[in-house]
């Protein structure tokens, strides 16, 4: 009996660990082993060795992250040791085993005062703690899985799980009669579940041979497609919930935050799209998706 293909998800109790647990139903021919840090500590290379040897995954799709941008300025330690050594350890552990990794990174690596379409070569400005060591993370997987290593970064993460924008506008605009939201920040709004889909699509496409095994190597971008500010993201969600309050628009300026935020990071797509055949919806799809699934 031919061995089904294990997919290790770390980072599991985070949105879009929680995304791939919602859809590992759908895909019987794979198994799935969703570990939290509980579970795994992923920057202690004793334990991954331990992990490793006891269930030896095919692939690791690495969900793990310190995504508290503002507190990472006072936490830069516990940022740096799951951004950038964790994603180091994981790389090290899978190139050593023959794992695939894909490991999700962020728009915040970029910082620059642009307004066209970012691509995956574009230069990299990242400001503050969470950003740079996002960075160094995403260099490490390169430097250390250059074979097998995936770094697919997106924007604006939110899902019907956890802490996000959108569940945060759902709370707040059902117990204030007004929000004020910046609009000079745009970008692009990414539904977790699309971002899963996406990434177990090109997974199946490289595990049939379909394409090459070292296809996937190397940065990826991928977020809902469209362009918008907060603001207009804002709107959206009490649109489609119907919320009671006024959205106003401000400018960042007026809303100081310990860690900057890139003024313009909408993500080209071009090369996942081409690559791995994907369609990819629009952001206001996600949105209306997330509105009618969204766990309250």
């Amino acid at each position: 009996m031919t061995k089904k293909p294990v997919l290790l998800v770390t980072g599991a109790r985070g949105q879009l660990g929680r995304c791939f647990e919602a859809l590992a139903p759908h895909y019987a021919e794979w198994t799935f082993l969703f570990v939290g840090p509980d579970m795994l500590d992923i920057a202690d290379r004793r334990a991954l060795r331990r992990f490793w040897e006891a269930n030896r995954p095919d692939w690791c799709l690495n969900c793990a992250a310190y995504t508290a941008v503002d507190r990472a300025e006072s936490e830069p330690y516990l940022a740096w040791r799951t951004n950038t050594l964790g994603p180091r350890c994981l790389a090290e552990i899978c190139a050593q085993n023959g794992t695939a990794l894909v490991h999700f990174s962020t728009d915040y690596v970029y910082h620059g005062r642009h307004n066209l379409p970012l691509e995956e070569d574009s230069p990299t400005t990242p400001r503050g703690v969470y950003a740079r060591t996002k960075l160094a993370g995403d260099r490490a997987v390169l430097r250390h899985h250059p074979q097998a290593g995936m770094v697919i970064r997106t924007s604006w993460l939110y899902s019907p799980y956890g802490n996000n924008f959108a569940r945060t506008i759902l709370r707040l605009g059902r117990e204030r009669s007004e929000l004020r939201v910046v609009f000079d920040q745009v970008g692009t709004p990414t539904y977790a579940p699309h971002l899963a889909q996406a990434v177990l699509h090109i997974i199946a496409l490289l595990d049939s041979q379909r394409l090459p095994p070292n296809t996937a190597a190397g940065i990826w971008h991928y977020s809902n497609e469209g362009v918008c500010s907060w603001y207009d993201f804002a709107q959206t969600v009490a649109d489609l919930k119907q919320l009671p309050c006024r959205i106003l628009p401000i400018r960042t300026a007026q809303y100081p935050t310990p860690a900057p935020r890139p003024p313009f990071s909408v993500l080209d797509k071009a090369k996942i799209k081409a690559a791995f055949s994907l369609e990819i919806p629009h952001w206001r799809k996600g949105v209306e998706q997330w509105a009618l699934e969204n766990v309250e």
